[in-house]
């Protein structure tokens, strides 16, 4: 959810069942999906549609650095499907399945953003993230929450009772992905209810000064976080992904307890400097 945007084509919009208006604009070659403002939600490079045009969804990619074996991956919030188009086209053991609540924003992922269609690796769902959370018995290896609207990040994603159901639905190690807002008054909050639903286990990861932030919560500490091996592990899959990784890497370091050898997970001061 980053950036501005010329060029509003109102052609493209649609009244939401939110009474949000869902818009698509382009500019220098971007396409940009809108959610009643002028507010990037999602956005794809025309003649690169498969790449990662935001910052913020390859840092999100950064559970790679954390795990190899992630086969299934569990979505609150599509957006312009970015993130579940580059899984399903680069990652092929991975099975995604998609909650999406407005069925304006799946019908623009697939006609202008390039959504491929349903298949064994990819399913889109219409549906209410919370109540799919509430009653799902399936377990995920991986929790990616991306659900802003116009106006944020909606209160329901937010609370105690949110990120305890999140740690839930997650396989004993797996791994929850969420996008926040870095210049968001409750950041602090938010993020301390997430290092109570996960013992204190998480680590961030900004992307802009200010922008998004991918904040990751462990059901159990990665088995590496030596400096070394994520360096390593990221040279590694930079020869696969057209992601910054090693850079990722870096940051890391730079927001999280760190020493010149390895990463530690802490709690984190609250109001720390996250620009």
């Amino acid at each position: 959810m980053l950036g501005r945007a010329r060029n509003l084509f109102r052609g493209l919009s649609y009244s939401s069942l939110f009474d949000e208006a869902v818009d698509v604009s382009e500019s220098d070659g971007v396409r940009a999906l809108h959610l009643g403002s002028i507010t990037i939600q999602s956005a794809m490079r025309i003649r690169d549609p498969l790449a990662l045009e935001l910052t913020y969804t390859r840092a999100v990619m950064c559970f790679l650095l954390f795990r190899d074996d992630i086969k299934q991956i569990l979505a609150i919030g599509l957006g312009g499907g970015s993130l579940a188009k580059y899984i399903h086209a680069y990652c092929p053991a991975i099975v995604s399945r998609v909650i999406e609540i407005n069925p304006k924003i799946i019908q623009l992922a697939h006609s202008q953003f390039f959504l491929p269609e349903n298949d064994e690796r990819l399913t889109v769902l219409e549906g209410d993230g919370l109540q799919y959370l509430a009653e799902t018995s399936d377990v995920a290896d991986l929790l990616i929450i991306d659900a802003f609207d116009g106006n944020g990040i909606p209160a329901d994603f937010c609370s105690q009772d949110f990120f305890d159901r999140c740690s839930h639905v997650l396989s004993h190690d797996g791994i929850l992905a969420i996008n926040l807002w870095g210049s968001d008054k409750k950041f602090d909050i938010y993020l301390q209810r997430i290092e109570q639903s996960f013992s204190g286990q998480v680590l961030i990861l900004p992307t802009g000064k200010p922008g998004n932030i991918a904040v990751f919560g462990f059901k159990q500490a990665p088995a590496d976080l030596r400096m070394a091996s994520l360096r390593e592990r990221a040279k590694y899959l930079e020869q696969s992904h057209k992601i910054e990784f090693l850079q990722f890497v870096e940051k890391l370091a730079e927001h999280n307890s760190s020493s010149n050898n390895r990463l530690f997970m802490t709690r984190h001061l609250a109001n720390a400097d996250i620009g």
